[in-house]
């Protein structure tokens, strides 16, 4: 059997301040298979310590507060993770203010780094949109979550001889071949149909050791088929989700329904939890902090969620930043029903330039 080191998918926590819970599973712990424990989603893996946020159901949330001083904010981290999806652009159009914003942190000395949990590009293609946003952004400044399901299957040294079944688009591709891992499905799966007559039998490959499924505009039947078996049939397979997004900006007009919905149908068919590589898990945190030197502490998460982006940044250990330039309104952060509050909140990233100079 195959054995893995894995990465938790972090459960939402009702503080502001969520507390880390660490649990060293036992070497003797199959390949990929979950387990809840103590009311925590835990993934079996040998040697590797899980860090999941404790939940707090009694405690209150601190309320958010607004940005005022964003020189103290700027002056206090050394380093802004940025969402782009709703706090960069929205669909392929920029948002105002944003290239300003860039150019008076990098003046001021501060590392930017730019996280995403769409999973359509690989880390070379969100390159070439940045460039022709007009934004100047290094590819190794960049982190997607099609890179993340890539990153992940080489932390766990996934065997070089077993296949990854891919839902998802072409970004993942481009990542795992880069990685030097097989794979199979992807795009060229979207075409596929079933023809549903008596005594048919779905083959599937055998050697499919992980299922990844990310966003897909190419989502159907045959797909969920396809991860399903795999998972359900072939000794320790993983399902890895790059993220559990309900929804995602497609254009800058509305909100379409995000890679969540495609992973919930296969979670649907086998009963089993994903384990998820992109926000609000800190497998990318970890990852960023041991890449660049980073102390977390010195750290600001900046995004335009409260479920992925806010909750990566505490579960990691960061200072939190909302910008209410995306999917959160001030009405949602606010509502007595959300218990996930950032350490402040402010509209867009530009605000950076006003308030620095209303400071002044």
């Amino acid at each position: 059997m195959l054995l893995a080191r894995a990465s938790p998918a972090f459960l939402p926590s009702t503080s502001s301040s969520p507390t880390p819970l660490s649990q060293t599973l036992p070497p003797s712990a199959s390949f990929g298979r979950s387990q809840r424990t103590g009311g925590s989603l835990t993934v079996a893996s040998p040697n590797c310590t899980v860090r999941r946020p404790v939940m707090a159901g009694a405690a209150a949330a601190v309320p958010a507060a607004k940005l005022e001083d964003a020189e103290a904010l700027i002056d206090s981290v050394e380093t802004f993770i940025f969402d782009c999806d709703g706090v960069i652009w929205k669909g392929d159009k920029l948002i105002d203010g944003v290239p300003e914003t860039l150019d008076l942190l990098r003046s001021k000395g501060k590392r930017l780094v730019f996280v995403t949990n769409n999973s359509t590009k690989s880390r070379k293609q969100y390159g070439k949109k940045f460039e022709t946003l007009g934004l100047s952004v290094n590819e190794e400044e960049i982190f997607a979550s099609s890179f993340a399901a890539a990153a992940y299957l080489q932390s766990i040294d996934f065997p070089k001889d077993k296949k990854v079944y891919v839902i998802g688009e072409e970004g993942i591709l481009k990542e795992l071949e880069l990685a030097g891992f097989q794979y199979l499905g992807g795009p060229t799966d979207g075409d596929k149909k079933i023809e549903l007559k008596p005594g048919f039998y779905m083959e599937h490959d055998k050697d499919v050791g992980a299922v990844v499924v990310g966003f897909d505009r190419y989502f159907n039947y045959y797909k969920v088929q396809y991860g399903t078996l795999c998972i359900r049939e072939n000794p320790g397979c993983l399902f890895i989700a790059t993220n559990r997004d309900a929804v995602t900006h497609l254009t800058d007009a509305q909100e379409w329904a995000g890679g969540g919905s495609m992973v919930g149908a296969v979670l649907g068919s086998t009963k089993q939890e994903p384990l998820v590589v992109g926000k609000p898990s800190t497998f990318m945190m970890d990852y960023l902090a041991k890449k660049f030197g980073i102390t977390t502490s010195q750290i600001c998460m900046v995004g335009d969620r409260l479920d992925t982006d806010v909750l990566f940044g505490q579960n990691g250990g960061c200072k939190t930043l909302l910008v209410l330039s995306g999917v959160t309104s001030e009405q949602m952060l606010q509502s007595p029903d959300n218990k996930i509050q950032p350490d402040f909140y402010t509209n867009q990233i530009s605000d950076f330039l006003t308030l620095k100079t209303a400071a002044v």
